[in-house]
């Protein structure tokens, strides 16, 4: 049975809900205010036939008074509270938070899922149980589900929306939202629940994971060094991917607040600033019980709901463990629309006329795909390391079971890279690989520079490389997975200039924690990683927290890192020289080219530097990722030359895209899109991602050509 609340505290909160004081409950009560007081300063407790009349005087039953596991119903009721206008007029078209992240279920499921492995309970070695679940509602539960979220109440902030929506993207949104809803008579509700999570502990308004979730922007509160977010965006998504701005919330707490554990209810609203019946309002809306403490008790806080209250707001938790449940109202999946991912046949059996945006069926199968893809090595487990993190993923429809739970297994989807991370904790791995299924390591040093911008390395730590045969299921070949502490694949990347005939292969790097917590400077790779990464976490490179806290030039230490594990990787993956027995020289020399007399000629003019790898593939987003390895001559001076990327066409001139991202990898430096290259290199590697607002043509229906020009190119 739940643990209630202490009596004092608890009778306190109840006096200010009912708007009451000490006075008059002892007046109703027939006793002294200094019992009353006895009572809320915890000095002594009222006897079992008083706690029949404080019922009474609180309008509550008795066991409710002696269970103390809810408030009581008397006073202030649940509503919407509605952020005022700002007194200097100013307007906010919607939360900035929020257009970091495109409306895309897997960008939701990679945030939240890092999110739950930041405030797994470490300490019982459990993983986090991490469950979506998609329900889309129509008919009387689609009424029931309004009708508990106050949509009265509502309608006039999304009416006033609506008329401006023709100004604002986000009202635009809201808009197409609301219409969905009427128009075709369903509302599709996305769960995020997880288990074994610290839950939003803390108070509703001081520092605490509360109060950085629910009411505030831009705050990062974590739990560990290892942890996965830095910059407060990735709550963000949740909102991002409701179409109505709404997410209802109801969490579970480690570590109790106001004596209490179970059902602490919230929830946020994300409108642009709006005007109903002539009264300005900023923006945000939190659904919750009003503070008496606040002014004219407006401000609604969160406040500890009973079952039936739970349960009418889809808000319902499998257990009493530690976590949150977080409900995405209205959701959608604009993302899906662009990747041609809407199930067209499926929905037709179903009779349902879909826009493919709120698409379940789409939104089940890219989730399962995400978490597969971005969490493989999480939920991977062997030898005395258990796995981090456990996922699945169902889908419903008025409670009716559409697609059945799928819990999704890294064997499946990642069979390579979860083979290679099980012997490295089992210590089956081999120094060279030589049978089919083997896994190679090599350790790659990355020399982790001072902070403040002094000259010097800090140390050394030793990242571990791990290398084995590529299966099919694990997507495009040849890649190498990088994470650290908290196991999610935070970069992919092809590795240039691979010799000719090469056997497919997949990679993992382990940095940080993930390479084992007794590696020297472990902790100081995870805080120097963490900070070169951007908000998305898909990436290592220069960032403005690199700059500040280490200096302009931190990020060529990860590039350096990038060489080294590159030329391992060449190292572990290249055929091995046949012996030289005689049979062997006989065939050479019989297949031997004579070598001419006379050197040839060289063409007049300095040597320039020439393309002699490429590696390209097609991003999330639909833009072209290249990496590229130059031969460079041998110079005392080499030119400055251009990389210009193009689009084979049977005819005409090659459109020209534009580059996105540019960065110089080794033996180069890029500046305002030119490479200059280093004095005395050999070779030289760049990696570029395109800019996808250039691309004439949906990518996948294109082919690349990519140029060398001196100079600017122009």
């Amino acid at each position: 049975m739940e643990t209630g609340e202490e009596f004092g505290p608890w009778l306190a909160r109840q006096l200010k809900l009912a708007g009451k004081n000490q006075a008059e409950l002892a007046e109703e009560l027939g006793l002294t205010r200094a019992a009353v007081s006895a009572w809320i300063t915890k000095r002594s407790v009222p006897r079992p036939t008083v706690m029949v009349e404080i019922a009474k005087a609180l309008g509550t039953d008795l066991g409710t008074v002696h269970t103390r596991t809810t408030d009581t119903q008397a006073g202030l009721p649940v509503t919407w509270y509605h952020r005022p206008g700002y007194h200097d007029g100013g307007r906010d078209g919607g939360n900035a938070a929020a257009f970091a992240f495109d409306a895309d279920v897997q960008v939701l499921a990679r945030e939240t899922c890092q999110n739950s492995l930041d405030e797994r309970l470490a300490e019982n070695d459990r993983p986090v149980r991490v469950r979506y679940t998609i329900h889309e509602l129509s008919g009387e539960m689609l009424d029931a589900f309004r009708r508990a979220i106050l949509w009265d109440d509502l309608h006039p902030h999304y009416s006033s929306v609506s008329l401006s929506a023709s100004h604002q993207k986000v009202g635009r949104v809201v808009d197409a939202g609301v219409r969905d809803m009427f128009e075709k008579g369903r509302l599709v509700l996305l769960r995020v629940d997880d288990y074994n999570a610290s839950g939003l502990t803390g108070d509703d308004y001081d520092d605490g994971k509360f109060a950085a979730v629910v009411r505030r922007q831009l705050e990062s509160l974590k739990s560990g060094r290892g942890a996965g977010g830095s910059y407060g965006l990735g709550k963000a998504t949740l909102w991002a991917t409701s179409a109505l701005g709404m997410v209802l919330i109801n969490s579970t707490l480690s570590v109790p607040h106001e004596g209490r554990t179970e059902r602490r209810v919230i929830g946020r609203l994300e409108l642009p600033w709006r005007s109903v019946d002539g009264e300005p309002y900023a923006g945000p809306a939190w659904l919750g019980r009003p503070d008496p403490d606040s002014p004219g008790a407006q401000v609604a806080r969160s406040w500890w709901a009973d079952e039936e209250t739970v349960a009418s707001l889809h808000l319902t938790r499998d257990s009493d463990e530690p976590g949150t449940s977080f409900l995405i109202v209205g959701a959608h999946d604009v993302a899906s629309l662009d990747q041609g991912t809407v199930d067209l046949e499926a929905e037709e059996e179903d009779g349902v006329d879909d826009d493919g945006a709120r698409d379940v069926r789409a939104m089940h199968r890219r989730l399962v795909e995400a978490l597969g893809r971005d969490f493989w090595a999480a939920t991977t487990g062997g030898g005395n390391r258990l796995p981090l993190l456990e996922t699945s993923v169902r889908t419903l429809r008025n409670g009716e079971v559409v697609i059945d739970e799928e819990k999704v297994d890294p064997t499946v989807t990642q069979p390579s890279r979860t083979r290679a991370l099980r012997a490295f904790y089992e210590g089956t791995t081999v120094d060279r690989l030589t049978e089919a299924g083997q896994v190679a390591l090599r350790t790659v040093p990355f020399k982790l520079p001072l902070t403040g911008g002094r000259r010097g390395t800090l140390g050394t730590h030793q990242a571990v490389l791990l290398v084995t045969d590529a299966e099919d299921a694990d997507g495009t070949p040849n890649q190498v997975h990088s994470l650290r502490g908290n196991r999610m694949t935070i970069k992919k990347s092809g590795v240039a200039g691979l010799p000719l005939g090469v056997n497919a292969f997949q990679a993992v790097l382990l940095t940080g924690h993930a390479a084992g917590d007794s590696v020297p400077f472990v902790d100081e790779a995870e805080d120097f990683l963490r900070a070169a990464e951007p908000p998305e976490h898909d990436r290592w490179g220069q960032t403005e927290e690199l700059t500040l806290r280490w200096s302009h030039t931190a990020h060529h230490r990860i590039s350096r890192l990038t060489t080294e594990v590159n030329a391992a990787v060449k190292e572990l993956v290249a055929k091995p020289k046949r012996s030289g027995g005689e049979g062997g020289t006989k065939l050479r020399k019989a297949l031997t080219v004579p070598r001419r007399t006379v050197a040839p000629r060289r063409p007049a003019g300095s040597a320039l530097p020439e393309l002699d790898g490429l590696e390209a593939s097609i991003g999330e987003a639909g833009e072209w990722r290249i990496t590229a390895e130059v031969k460079l001559p041998r110079a005392e001076e080499l030119p400055t030359m251009t990389p210009m990327v193009l689009l084979d066409v049977r005819s005409g001139s090659r459109p020209r895209l534009d580059w996105a991202e540019l960065v110089a990898v080794d033996g180069c430096e890029v500046e305002n899109g030119v490479l200059r290259f280093s004095p005395g290199a050999r070779r030289a590697v760049f990696r570029g991602s395109t800019d996808v607002t250039s691309h004439p043509v949906r990518t996948a229906l294109t082919r690349l050509v990519l140029e060398l020009r001196a100079g600017k190119g122009e």
